[in-house]
């Protein structure tokens, strides 16, 4: 697997990744697709790992540089297309909000899915359901908090223009879809991933990445 010069993506569908391609065709970013056939564990194998030593997807590769963390590629992408407005510019008081609520997205949110897709990963197989058990009310928790700040500071996460903190958090909910109480039974919640979901950008991803769940 070599390194392309091209801008590229290595995905899996609707893994983390799918929020990058979604931001690269929001963005207008020329790019190429590169399938990592996860179920057959190619993200292990070496010739991936040379680009993304952590064996996961997303891998994205700009200016011949492989790239890895979904949340830095979002700032990263959105950074280089300045005018789509994605991204408060540095100065702008909004810029440090952002900054939080990716990292709060990052390492608060999406590493509770983690325990909930691979429970035995952190308490054996034994105690696989146990660990569901535990790691859902935290999931929900999230979803409340993250409603409760849209109910008073939206309709996005920054207020009344979306960010690319808006596409992260939408990709999060989307993870939530077949769990007990998925994050549209929160109001101020589903009516952001409305919003989103009806961009012509999604609807494009959806087609690419030939996914049905969830439109």
């Amino acid at each position: 697997m070599q390194t392309p010069t091209a801008t590229t993506l290595y995905y899996s569908p609707g893994a983390a990744s799918l929020v990058v391609h979604w931001l690269l065709i929001e963005l207008g970013e020329p790019h190429e697709l590169q399938l990592v056939d996860t179920k057959s564990g190619e993200q292990k194998r070496p010739e991936y790992l040379a680009l993304n030593p952590n064996g996961v997807v997303p891998t994205l590769v700009l200016d011949g540089q492989p790239l890895f963390e979904a949340a830095a590629l979002l700032q990263t992408l959105a950074e280089r297309h300045p005018d789509a407005g994605l991204l408060p510019p540095v100065g702008d008081a909004r810029r440090a909000l952002h900054t939080q609520w990716m990292f709060h997205l990052a390492n608060v949110v999406q590493p509770l899915f983690r325990i909930w897709w691979y429970p035995h990963e952190v308490a054996g197989e034994a105690q696989a359901e146990a660990a569901r058990a535990h790691v859902a009310p935290r999931i929900e928790a999230a979803w409340g908090r993250l409603d409760a700040h849209l109910a008073v500071h939206g309709p996005h996460l920054l207020g009344e223009q979306p960010s690319v903190a808006d596409f992260y958090l939408v990709m999060l909910m989307r993870w939530s879809r077949n769990m007990p109480k998925p994050a549209t039974e929160w109001p101020h919640l589903a009516a952001l991933a409305q919003r989103l979901k009806a961009r012509e950008s999604f609807r494009t991803l959806y087609e690419r990445e030939g996914l049905t769940e969830w439109a």
